[in-house]
């Protein structure tokens, strides 16, 4: 028996459908295959964010598309099938159901639901990782440089390769949250508007004028005043949002300050990372040599450990001697498949101690750290007290 249903004709004579109730359908007089049109298919928690927050498919011409919430991003599947899955345009739609008659050409008060499409397939979405390598590449091209202080404001900044906030949500396919995360993890800073990276000499020079000048005026590295330090470090020639970004980068922000004083303490590790990789742009040199190079760097309050090192470093036993060269984490793709080829490129085999650092960042929704392994390693173990050791797959 077929329901005549209140709320008129259209998707919602079908969604309010009862059990063991029917209802009449026909061909819409604009039914044709409308490629405009494209079912997707969502889980229930995913949905209410499709219908209540923003949400985008972004990618360039030439990439796959990702589909993007606020906070995740996803992989895009076209998937098949083989029941006939017939779409109903929804009810109220002026430009489908005006003077629309039923399949015999007659007015009626049956109820008649108008197919505008059969749809082949669907569309399913797959959390995947943001592809924040693109991101590093971009801001890459022009980063911020001594050369940026002479030049004129009216430079054009197209010309320039620089990327604001919009242009990098155009370009970079991830989610507004792991585009923010990602920008955090290169230590990126918005100058002008516009997203750079800082030349790491001219973040050498602007570290070591600001313990120079914390040397001058007696400052504690562990109460820097900001007020202050900003109008000694303008005086030296170098803007308050720079001088904010390397606080940002090398301390952190004291809590509880009172009044207006914003008070930073310098983070022991980083500034020791810091002029531990300006020691090692000179080459791989012994591990004693570099330590004392490295030592002489630092102030006189902190201390240099070479466990604060990893995933900065590798050293290779050559002979009776030891020597150390830089390697970094930061500097290699996030893509797994990339970055386990040049891991492996680097060193046929790997300690897990060594292996370790350098692949502790990867994130793959939906794959451990283990499942990472067994999918791009080999390991082998001569005994069970012996360190596993791992290889190419």
């Amino acid at each position: 028996m077929e329901q005549q249903n209140p709320h008129g004709r259209g998707a919602d004579a079908v969604l309010n459908l009862q059990p063991n109730s029917s209802v009449a359908i026909a061909y819409h007089s604009l039914f044709g295959p409308h490629d405009d049109l494209v079912l997707l298919e969502v889980d229930e928690k995913l949905l209410e964010e499709v219908l209540h927050e923003r949400v985008s498919i972004r990618g360039q011409a030439e990439e796959e598309a990702v589909f993007c919430t606020k906070s995740k991003t996803y992989g895009i599947k076209y998937v098949g099938t083989s029941n006939s899955v017939l779409l109903i345009p929804p009810s109220g739609r002026s430009e489908y159901y005006e003077n629309e008659l039923d399949s015999q050409g007659n007015d009626s008060t049956k109820e008649v639901v108008p197919v505008i499409k059969l749809a082949p397939g669907i569309m399913e979405l797959v959390e995947i990782a943001p592809r924040i390598d693109k991101l590093k590449l971009l801001l890459s091209e022009n980063p911020y440089s001594l050369a940026d202080e002479w030049e004129s404001e009216e430079m054009d900044k197209c010309e320039k390769q620089m990327y604001n906030w919009n242009d990098l949500l155009d370009k970079v396919q991830a989610s507004d949250d792991e585009l923010k995360a990602g920008l955090r993890a290169l230590s990126a800073v918005e100058i002008d508007g516009y997203w750079r990276l800082v030349d790491e000499k001219y973040m050498d020079s602007m570290l070591q004028m600001l313990l120079n000048n914390r040397i001058l005026n007696d400052w504690s590295l562990d109460a820097l005043d900001e007020g202050v330090l900003m109008k000694v470090m303008k005086m030296d020639g170098f803007s308050e949002t720079l001088v904010h970004h390397c606080l940002d980068v090398y301390g952190d922000k004291l809590e509880g300050d009172e009044g207006n004083s914003c008070l930073w303490r310098l983070d022991e590790k980083r500034v020791c990372v810091h002029f531990a990789r300006e020691v090692l742009r000179k080459g791989k040199m012994k591990v004693e040599h570099f330590m004392d190079e490295w030592q002489k760097k630092i102030p006189v309050e902190m201390h240099a450990n070479f466990d604060m090192l990893e995933g900065e470093v590798l050293t290779e036993r050559l002979g009776v001697e030891t020597w150390v060269r830089g390697f970094r984490v930061s500097s290699l793709p996030l893509n797994p498949v990339e970055r386990f080829s040049i891991l492996f490129r680097e060193r046929p085999k790997w300690e897990w101690k060594d292996l370790q650092p350098y692949i502790r960042d990867l994130t793959v929704p939906g794959l451990s750290s283990e499942g990472l392994l067994l999918k791009y390693t080999r390991r082998t173990q001569p005994n069970p007290e012996a360190e596993p050791v791992f290889s190419a797959r």
